[in-house]
């Protein structure tokens, strides 16, 4: 007697991601998101196109192209614009939401044991170690974008101009970096008009889509190419209008209560401000706004010093997150500084700094995507859009390069701790780092982590 084999029961295919699977996904990407906005963006690639197939590879960079036009963290805002398309505005919400908070939290960690325990032998020594590895990351970054941007000289010699004043501009000539980005759209727009060919757009970030296997491509994504808008996501001037007012809501309220608690010009109120407008500013990603913040944190409200914004930098570049949550640590050490909360609430008065400016540093981003999402098409491919943000692109570079400057002129000049008079030992250790990260593709963390052991090997060696 035969035993026929029942028929393979197929299972539906799916038509949505429930929303407790997505919220595993964010949390967990909000632990792993290592490696800057490059390295986001291809773990996003990587689980969300290739693995989940939550999403096709068009509408991915689709995505992706109207993010990276935008100032803030373009990965954070991916995030956030596909959690949206997925689960409405709660979805991103939460999505842009768990990107920000792991890291917040442990920063906030790192800096209460950076204030109080910075001045240990062995924890100096690892910060004098790490500030010649994050001039090299700035330098890095300034071969990483502008070889993307400049392109040839020959080629392209307006955006070099472009990015030769930005770097003059900033280095030595002090102007402020809200003048600097706003020159460089207004060339743009006039080059766009008569020299087209110079500030054309160099193509999407395509490197978040390298090395998708082919066969990915034939298979259905939950939110395919032909898949129609979804119903939340279309254009009404109505819903603009309520996130508009909404999101207006959301600063204006903080903002008076700040300044009714604490006085308008009471540190608080002042980086709820500072950081709107820093949020505002962060075309090209975090280093290019760094020196604006850098302007304001150190210079102008001295919430802190040079010295510890560069050590802020290199906890930034070691914990999860966006790059720009180091406005968390300025704010951290900020309110600690100017005990926001009194001599007896340090740590709470820092710890409220820090949340205040992640607040408004990151609530444009929010509102960018949940009320610009719907118009995406409007602006992709349009040259009258695009040749500004390529010239402000092309000053990004420049700026950084002088950020870059600022720092090793730091490293150089700041006191050896065998007592050199110019410190040839961290300008070495730089150059290492650069040639290991420019030559050999070393990764940030690794190359942090050398160095770091350098500096506590060569302060505990050195005179007390």
């Amino acid at each position: 007697m035969s035993v026929v084999p029942l028929p393979a029961v197929e299972e539906p295919p799916r038509t949505a991601v429930p929303f407790g699977e997505a919220l595993k996904f964010w949390l967990k990407l909000g632990f792993i998101s290592f490696g800057g906005p490059a390295g986001q963006i291809a773990i996003m690639h990587r689980e969300l196109v290739e693995q989940k197939r939550w999403i096709s590879e068009r509408r991915f960079l689709h995505a992706l192209n109207y993010c990276m036009v935008l100032p803030g963290p373009e990965a954070q805002q991916l995030a956030t614009y596909i959690g949206w398309l997925m689960h409405r505005t709660w979805g991103g919400i939460v999505a842009g939401g768990l990107f920000v908070l792991p890291s917040l939290f442990i920063l906030v960690a790192l800096s209460w044991v950076y204030v109080v325990f910075g001045e240990v032998d062995w924890v100096a020594g690892l910060f004098y170690g790490i500030k010649p590895a994050v001039a090299a990351i700035v330098l890095h970054a300034v071969w990483r974008i502008g070889s993307r941007t400049l392109k040839s000289p020959r080629k392209v010699p307006l955006l070099w101009a472009v990015a030769l004043a930005s770097f003059a501009c900033i280095a030595w000539l002090k102007v402020p970096f809200p003048i600097v980005v706003g020159a460089a759209a207004l060339i743009g727009a006039a080059g766009g008009r008569y020299a087209p060919g110079q500030f054309a757009a160099g193509g999407a970030h395509g490197s978040a889509s390298a090395g998708a296997p082919a066969g990915h491509r034939s298979l259905r994504a939950l939110i395919d190419d032909d898949t129609p808008t979804p119903e939340h996501a279309l254009f009404r001037k109505a819903r603009l209008a309520q996130v508009a007012v909404v999101g207006a809501a959301l600063w204006i309220a903080p903002m008076a209560l700040l300044a009714t608690t604490h006085g308008l010009h009471g540190t608080l109120a002042q980086m709820g401000w500072f950081f709107t407008k820093a949020a505002l500013l962060t075309f090209g990603g975090a280093y290019a706004v760094l020196p604006y913040v850098y302007q304001g944190a150190v210079e102008q409200f001295q919430w802190l010093t040079g010295a510890q914004m560069i050590d802020g930098l290199a906890l930034g570049e070691t914990t999860p997150g966006p790059l720009i949550m180091i406005v968390a640590f300025v704010g951290f050490v900020g309110g600690w500084t100017k005990q926001v909360l009194g001599p007896d609430a340090l740590f709470a008065g820092a710890a409220l700094a820090a949340t205040v400016v992640t607040w408004f540093t990151f609530l444009p981003s929010f509102l960018f995507i949940l009320a610009g999402g719907p118009l995406v098409e409007s602006t992709h491919g349009d040259l009258r859009f695009t040749a500004p943000l390529t010239a402000i692109t092309a000053a990004v570079v420049g700026v950084i390069a002088s950020l870059a400057l600022f720092f090793l002129v730091h490293i150089a000049l700041a006191r050896h701790p065998l007592g050199l008079p110019v410190d040839a030992v961290a300008l070495a250790l730089a150059l290492a780092a650069a040639v290991a990260l420019l030559r050999f593709k070393a990764g940030v963390i690794p190359v942090i982590a050398s160095c770091a052991l350098v500096g506590m090997v060569l302060r505990l060696a050195g005179p007390a």
